[in-house]
């Protein structure tokens, strides 16, 4: 299984960008970096799109992707009810773009939307999917990704403190998670359900306790104007709990 982080970050430069991953070239977690990525090309290889929630720097290219997309082509978007329908009705229904769930045609779509459920696993693309809810400000689904050969990853999306439900479900080899802001800014996270780097710290502990390992940890959703000093604040955590955190960036890539 082949892992690709697209958009490492919770703002947009000339530089950075919005959340996503690609997966094995065909299934993208999150949009919020999609198609500014990628060449139109390796646009037209995607299957599906798993989207954590509705808010806009996770989903925002989906527009092009559907522009962008084979007319005889039809992406799969999947997420949360809530999720999907707020999209739909804040960015897909035709008002600022076309509706590319009804276009070029009801039997010919670009975009079908599917809804999943919480802890109701499903095969796409030969691989395990299992939505996870996560805490934060709407309706939120982290992702465990299973291949066949066993290898799996958790994808949390944007979520803030009290994972232990998750822990107690899955026992991935890597964990995709966020950080979005210092720790003097814990108050604030704690109201958002964001993670900060102390945060963090206390959620690996859980994990450490529930399964008696660590796996190896990605952090993403970054802030720019801060990213200098959350990668120290990233690498105290690390030598609290003795191993490597490592800070995602547009780019990297990962192989399980």
């Amino acid at each position: 299984m082949r892992i690709e982080m697209l958009g490492a970050h919770n703002t947009e430069t000339d530089r950075v960008r919005l959340p996503c991953l690609l997966v094995d070239d065909v299934i993208a977690l999150d949009a919020g970096g999609l198609t500014a990525s990628l060449p139109l090309e390796r646009q037209r290889q995607i299957k599906a799109v798993l989207l954590t929630h509705h808010h806009f720097d996770h989903c925002k290219d989906l527009i092009m992707l559907g522009a962008n997309s084979l007319p005889s082509s039809t992406v799969d978007i999947y997420g949360l009810r809530d999720t999907l329908e707020t999209v739909y009705l804040y960015l897909l229904d035709g008002k600022l773009y076309r509706d590319y769930t009804c276009w070029p045609s009801a039997e010919n779509p670009r975009m079908k939307l599917k809804p999943v459920s919480p802890f109701q696993p499903f095969l796409l693309q030969n691989l395990e999917v299992l939505p996870l809810p996560v805490s934060h400000s709407v309706p939120s689904a982290g992702y465990f990704i299973k291949a066949e050969g066993g290898k799996s990853f958790f994808y949390t999306g944007d979520t803030g403190p009290g994972l232990e439900g998750c822990w107690e479900r899955i026992a991935p080899d890597l964990l995709v998670i966020e950080v979005t802001h210092l720790n003097r800014a814990q108050k604030d996270m704690e109201r958002l359900r964001h993670m900060t780097p102390g945060m963090l710290a206390q959620e690996l502990m859980e994990f450490r306790k529930a399964r008696d390992y660590l796996p190896r940890v990605i952090v993403g959703h970054l802030p720019v104007a801060y990213e200098d000093e959350m990668r120290e604040e990233i690498a105290a955590v690390g030598k609290q709990i003795e191993m490597e955190i490592e800070v995602g960036y547009e780019g990297l890539t990962i192989e399980l």
